[in-house]
């Protein structure tokens, strides 16, 4: 069921952006060559902790999940792209990391992530990451009143196959409220003019993930961290937002903290 916010409930949501939004940001600080994905979930529930928050993650468990995530935070390196489940790996120099982190607060869901690479940069990988934020900026632009869910994939699209890259549209972005996954879909790709219509008080979390060679993943055997079919790195970039008669609001946006 697709839920449309109050003004009042949008302003209650902002807390839960504006705490997603700090974490990534001081994650991404923080996250270094030799840093332990283990450490960085351990940081993330310190930070939740302190913060009173409630974590989205760690009792998740959807059908296509194989048990409950059990962490609190995404982290995807190189091949992998979503769903990273945490484990016992220290950075090397050159890896591309996303981060994707989701959280209540006061019972209002955030969702946001973010790429970056660790040490010495491929300029493959920035070029990826960096059509990414690209395609979600065309996306917040296309999240507008009178608009349908078909224009924002369509914006997503375009910027991905204008730089040469493929699309996959088994996950993408969705409705966020009480609960982190909710409807409506919003794939990657898709047709402009075509969908449910873009209405005042719908918030989404859009985030356009993309491979550098392919479009096909594979699941780990920990039975959540999806890869590349082929080896090939990837990069994902979200925020969550809210669509008003204004203008979208983005309610993770990073920009205020002197970071993208």
């Amino acid at each position: 069921m697709i839920e449309l916010r109050t003004p009042a409930e949008i302003e209650a949501m902002k807390p839960a952006g504006r705490f997603v939004a700090e974490t990534l940001a001081t994650l991404r600080d923080e996250t270094k060559v030799g840093t332990n994905l283990l450490a960085i979930d351990r940081r993330a529930h310190d930070l939740i902790r302190r913060a009173g928050a409630e974590s989205c993650y760690i009792d998740y468990h959807p059908s296509f999940g194989a048990s409950p995530f059990g962490k609190v935070i995404c982290t995807s390196v190189n091949d992998a792209v979503l769903h990273g489940l945490p484990f016992d790996y220290s950075l090397r120099d050159g890896d591309l990391v996303s981060l994707d982190f989701a959280v209540s607060v006061n019972g209002w869901v955030a969702d946001s992530a973010v790429s970056f690479v660790v040490g010495t940069p491929r300029d493959e990988d920035l070029q990826i990451i960096d059509t990414t934020e690209r395609a979600l900026d065309a996306a917040i632009q296309a999240a507008i009143v009178g608009n349908r869910i078909g224009d924002i994939s369509a914006a997503i699209a375009a910027v991905a196959h204008g730089d040469g890259y493929s699309i996959n549209t088994d996950f993408g972005g969705h409705g966020v409220g009480r609960i982190m996954h909710g409807d409506p879909h919003v794939p990657n790709d898709g047709k402009a003019g075509r969908g449910y219509p873009l209405r005042d008080g719908l918030v989404m979390a859009l985030e356009p993930w993309f491979l550098q060679t392919t479009d096909e993943l594979i699941t780990d055997p920990d039975g959540w961290t999806l890869r590349s079919v082929d080896g090939s790195r990837g990069a994902h970039s979200e925020h969550t937002v809210a669509i008003t008669a204004d203008g979208p609001i983005v309610l993770t946006d990073r920009s205020w903290l002197g970071v993208d």
